[in-house]
């Protein structure tokens, strides 16, 4: 966790106890936008492939989770906590999550696209290919505190 974050972090929960499960992180595709409709309250869940998890050696997220969305700049904007983690095959994902994703014109049909072309070139990247049934990590989060000093764009 950098600095910003870091300070941000400690700030929020001021002299309280705080939770020991806590990550700062960006999104990979445009990671203001993304921030922005989280500090919204538009986008409520996220994805990614099980796969990334298992070679990075990573754990998969808990509802002990809390994290710290960054902008491009790598700057604090919000502090979610996960409150539901799933894994499904990518089609069996339903369409209430993909609308809670809350990107583009927040229909199915917008979500499988961006998402088939975003794990498509990531998995042609470490030579992997892309499956329709491909395992994935859905995260549903709540807005905890919006980081009011971080306009975001959306």
């Amino acid at each position: 966790m950098n600095q910003a974050a870091q300070t941000y972090w400690n700030e929020y929960w001021g002299n309280q106890e705080k939770p020991q499960s806590v990550s700062a992180w960006h999104f990979g595709a445009s990671p203001d936008y993304l921030a922005g409709l989280v500090a919204e309250g538009i986008k409520t869940a996220t994805c990614s492939g099980h796969i990334f998890y298992e070679l990075e050696n990573e754990p998969l997220p808990t509802t002990e989770d809390y994290n710290i969305i960054l902008n491009s700049e790598d700057k604090p904007v919000v502090i979610t906590k996960t409150v539901e983690v799933m894994i499904t095959p990518m089609n069996k994902v339903s369409e209430e999550f993909a609308i809670a994703e809350g990107e583009g014109d927040r229909t199915y049909r917008y979500w499988w696209e961006a998402h088939e072309e975003f794990f498509r070139n990531e998995l042609i990247s470490i030579e992997r290919e892309f499956s329709e049934d491909m395992l994935l990590v859905c995260e549903r989060f709540e807005v905890i505190h919006v980081n009011d000093e971080q306009p975001v764009e959306s």
